[in-house]
């Protein structure tokens, strides 16, 4: 049986699987709704993963795949759906995972976000921060966030991505997307060259080094609306990985930036519905208060959780809250509460409090 890349497309399309795995000696594997879950298929040859890495890489990638040992790239299925392509080596053979990109943009009450978010993305400028582990949907939310932009405002919208996930169409807005790799050599050069290009809202697709982090927060300072992503869980950690990547004599300054440009962080994990399949987002919400400025500013973020506690009026709540209501809605399973919270110890107290209430 020989294995076209066109079925498997096609069968994630159906199926509305998120990746899909090529690696020698297994079939090849669908993740669906957050499982792992191999197709009935023969187990791949090492000509077998060749032959579908070449199916959708063109040449430049196949040359830079054999000379740095791996390639990242986006891909369109005819109209149907858009891939982030990463291929590699390993053990000498050629593997790759496709991550399935939606067609369609969701609204962000159809992601799960509050409409307090709708607010922030009317800012005439600062610092939007979507922050989530690998795999946790950042892109979406991000995209759904430039979407309402687009339709809504008249403005200038420079996104640089690596590679280019969701295609913006003109609508209300202007937007000029940018791949890193093929449109410019690097995120902090693309970012250098935007701010000459008069734009009013950026999308950094990941803030990776100090020089990215750096001009980011510039931009946000000097009158621009700038979203970023980063790998971190909680708001206060967020701040922590951004000021520590910086040698110690700047950590002060970039506290007093970060504390004035700051518009929201929004921090977010996947989890597997047990209500019906599919997976559903657990948000933690912070907004910037002068409060919550002042915490960042003094290097006491420590007590930025307490505030996103108190700070339901301005449409702020904590990861561990939103767990909470998921698994007393029956939508997640206690055991998924308790291994993606930020304070397991804490959330269970308020567990047994709601449930002595009862």
């Amino acid at each position: 049986m020989q294995l076209e890349m066109n079925d498997l497309l096609q069968l994630m399309v159906d199926e509305g699987a998120s990746d899909l795995h090529i690696e020698v000696g297994l079939p090849p594997v669908i993740r669906l709704h957050g499982s792992m879950t191999p197709i009935d298929a023969p187990n791949l040859a090492p000509e077998d993963t060749e032959k579908l890495v070449r199916s959708v890489a063109s040449d430049t990638h196949i040359q830079k795949l054999k000379q740095d040992g791996g390639v990242d790239f986006g891909f369109a299925y005819e109209d149907k759906a858009r891939f982030r392509v990463s291929c590699f080596f390993q053990k000498g053979c050629q593997g790759m995972v496709m991550r399935q990109i939606p067609n369609t943009l969701l609204a962000l009450d159809k992601i799960g976000l509050p409409p307090s978010i709708k607010d922030i993305l009317y800012k005439p400028r600062g610092l939007i921060l979507v922050t989530g582990p690998t795999g946790s949907g950042k892109s979406t939310t991000l995209a759904s966030m430039i979407n309402v932009i687009n339709e809504e405002r008249d403005c200038h919208i420079i996104t640089v991505e690596d590679p280019i996930e969701f295609y913006h169409k003109h609508k209300k807005s202007v937007v000029i997307q940018r791949e890193v790799g093929v449109d410019v050599p690097t995120f902090s050069e693309a970012l250098r060259r935007a701010l000459r290009q008069d734009p009013d809202v950026i999308l950094v697709g990941e803030m990776r080094d100090l020089e990215t982090m750096e001009a980011a927060v510039t931009a946000a300072e000097t009158g621009h609306l700038v979203f970023a992503t980063l790998h971190t869980t909680g708001a206060a950690r967020t701040v922590d990985r951004i000021v520590d990547a910086f040698p110690t004599d700047q950590q002060e300054q970039i506290r007093t930036q970060l504390a004035s440009s700051i518009v929201a962080v929004i921090s977010q994990v996947l989890l597997p519905r047990i209500d019906k399949p599919g997976r559903v987002a657990a948000f933690e919400i912070m907004i910037s208060t002068p409060s919550i400025r002042a915490l960042i500013r003094e290097a006491k973020t420590y007590r930025i959780t307490s505030d996103i506690q108190t700070g339901a009026k301005y449409g702020m709540n904590t990861l561990d809250s939103h767990l909470l209501d998921l698994y007393q809605q029956n939508i997640i399973s206690y055991g998924e509460m308790i291994t993606k919270a930020q304070d397991a110890d804490s959330l269970l107290q308020k567990l047994e409090g709601a449930q002595k209430r009862r």
